[in-house]
């Protein structure tokens, strides 16, 4: 057995250090919930019939009580296109659950917002806090004391992190997430890329566009690059809470419906009144935490993970920090180079070994906790393996040797980078995440004037204009949390690859989020604390220096410590009305700093 990396085994101590007493009782909060909390036996007899009421032929088994009824929450809809294959998933784990003496009952919806549908429009706004939205809906779905176990049907941005925050509430109960797959490969990533930046150039027009982008986004399944929701489903394999192999195989397919049949089988195995137990808070600890940590480092995954971990983090007792993901990031080696860190997309990257891969070979580099309790396994090596199906019965197999592909997944031995790609950066700016697995090294450190904006849309207006041809760190503040709700800001992407391509050094420093689809522009992200009420941010002007640089860990304005002292912070401009923005205000007014989670509800809470 490959003994741990001395740094993970560190950073692991100092998460379960920092989280004792908060680890503690949420621990105790799911031992009184499952001993004495609400369940199916103890409801009243009017309480018991309206929950059974419209269940059909399953009435007579949830009535007796016998086997188990397992909620499912939902996040289907038929816009999204991740989404989309859910929409029968209900009546067919109906009759999977039927197959093995138990019942299943959908529990309730919750919301699933596409932000590539939003992206850069007014409702990205409302994007993060559906998060929160997401996980009130879980819990009042779970409310009702009608189950035994839970499955959880989501994949996207905010709603896996959602859903789990939402569980990890009712922790005392199995739970196991059931993803749908992503949609076949479409028009290459980097044409996709070529076309975006033309039009930003203004040599290609809308119609052209579209075209390139519908070749991209094309059918039912989650999109192909390697963004926040297959960064989602990476995650959800590392902490062993899929069936292993479960993230990547293509909706429709006899594969698929077949790892969900056996997801809800495993359901029936792992409850309360069995001899397998696993409840959810259970598998979520400080170990599993740390492994999805290290999953997102290691493969390039989404920066919208510096934001969401701590928040699910949170609901589980645990308490993580940014300077966890920089020092992890600074010894776990990037084995996958998936798009846009690479050329190839996720079903290229499942095709040269996939997640089984990746979690056998970090096991064996000694980089992965290997002794979790997962939902499906002993240990998380139970994990890499792929399902397959041979004369229509799954088997698992284990994870190949090598990988299929070295130009989109290697060993840690011979890994892209020595490093996780992801930096902590600090100064007088304040603490910002800044990942570096999709920038050029030699870009790595960028010192030029300021340009400062409080709008995105700005920001396009002053690139159509040409105000920005020249060395430039972009700077676009009031874009936190409590500002605005934290969009992100994706759409600046192809403009500042423009300059950039032009020759001059640019960065983006921003309060907001950057894309899981982000590419290859510096950028200091999720910039903490936020302008709104009173971050340093809010002290700069046009033309202050601005450095930034990934190999140091700075980000500082190059100003006159008195007279930054002095200044006074920028007016914030009014809060946004329309597109439902207003509902969202106790949202943002109770929001709490990203590196924490950026959550009203769980600040609220006093988690």
């Amino acid at each position: 057995m490959t003994e741990l990396h001395p740094e993970v085994a560190a950073v692991t101590e100092r998460v379960v250090t920092r989280s004792k007493a908060s680890r503690r009782a949420y621990l105790d909060l799911i031992a009184r919930e499952r001993d004495g909390g609400v369940h199916r036996p103890m409801l009243n007899c009017g309480n018991l019939a309206h929950g059974f009421a419209a269940s059909g032929e399953d009435k007579p088994a949830i009535k007796s009580g016998r086997g188990m009824n397992i909620g499912i929450v939902t996040a289907y809809n038929d816009m999204l296109s991740a989404h989309q294959p859910y929409g029968r998933y209900p009546e067919q784990m109906k009759l999977f659950a039927r197959e093995v003496g138990a019942t299943a009952q959908v529990a309730g919806g919750v919301p699933a917002m596409c932000d590539g549908v939003t992206q850069g429009q007014r409702g990205m706004e409302l994007s993060l806090f559906s998060r929160d939205t997401i996980a009130l809906s879980t819990a009042v779905g779970l409310s009702h004391g009608m189950f035994d176990g839970a499955a959880l049907l989501g994949i996207c941005d905010k709603i896996v992190p959602g859903l789990l925050i939402g569980a990890l509430r009712f922790g005392h109960l199995p739970q196991i997430l059931i993803p749908a797959g992503p949609m076949p490969s479409g028009l290459a990533n980097k044409e996709k890329q070529r076309i975006r930046q033309l039009y930003a150039e203004g040599k290609v027009g809308r119609d052209e566009l579209l075209e390139s982008e519908s070749a991209s986004y094309h059918g039912a399944g989650t999109c192909t690059f390697y963004g926040t929701a297959n960064s989602n489903q990476m995650m959800m394999d590392v902490m062993g809470l899929h069936m292993p192999g479960a993230s990547f195989i293509n909706p429709g397919t006899k594969l698929r419906q077949a790892v969900t049949r056996a997801a809800v089988h495993r359901l029936t195995e792992i409850g309360a009144a069995g001899n397998d137990y696993r409840p959810l808070g259970r598998c979520v600890d400080e170990k599993a935490i740390v492994n999805a940590i290290i999953g997102l480092l290691a493969t390039g995954g989404s920066t919208n993970h510096a934001i969401h971990l701590p928040a699910i983090a949170r609901a589980a007792g645990i308490i993580v920090d940014w300077e966890d993901f920089d020092r992890l990031s600074a010894v776990i080696p990037q084995v996958a180079k998936v798009y846009p860190n690479g050329s190839g997309d996720v079903n290229h990257f499942h095709a040269a070994g996939g997640m089984s891969y990746v979690i056998a070979s970090l096991i064996d580099a000694g980089l992965l906790h290997d002794d979790i309790l997962t939902v499906a396994g002993g240990r998380l090596r139970d994990h890499a393996r792929d399902p397959k199906l041979i004369e229509d019965d799954l088997v698992f197999e284990d994870a190949a040797a090598a990988s299929h592909d070295e130009s989109i997944l290697r060993g840690p031995a011979n890994a892209f980078q020595k490093d996780g790609g992801m930096r902590l950066v600090k100064g007088n700016l304040g603490r910002a995440t800044f990942k570096t697995s999709a920038v050029d090294p030699s870009r790595w450190t960028v010192e030029a004037p300021a340009r400062v904006f409080d709008d995105q849309d700005d920001v396009m207006a002053a690139f159509k204009a040409g105000e920005l041809e020249r060395d430039v760190v972009v700077v676009v503040r009031f874009q936190g949390p409590k500002a605005n709700g934290m969009p992100e800001l994706h759409k600046l992407t192809p403009q500042l690859g423009v300059l950039q391509d032009r020759g001059f050094r640019v960065a983006l420093v921003t309060d907001g989020r950057m894309s899981g689809a982000s590419g290859k522009v510096p950028a200091a992200i999720h910039l903490s604390p936020e302008a709104l009420g009173g971050g340093p941010l809010g002290k700069l002007r046009d033309g202050d220096i601005v450095r930034l640089s990934a190999e140091d860990g700075t980000l500082q304005a190059l100003v006159d410590p008195e007279e930054w002292e002095a200044r006074e912070g920028a007016t914030p401009p009014p809060p946004a009305f329309g597109t439902g923005r207003e509902l969202f205000a106790f949202l943002r007014h109770g929001a709490d700093g990203a590196e924490q989670g950026a959550s009203a509800m769980l600040a609220a809470a006093g988690l």
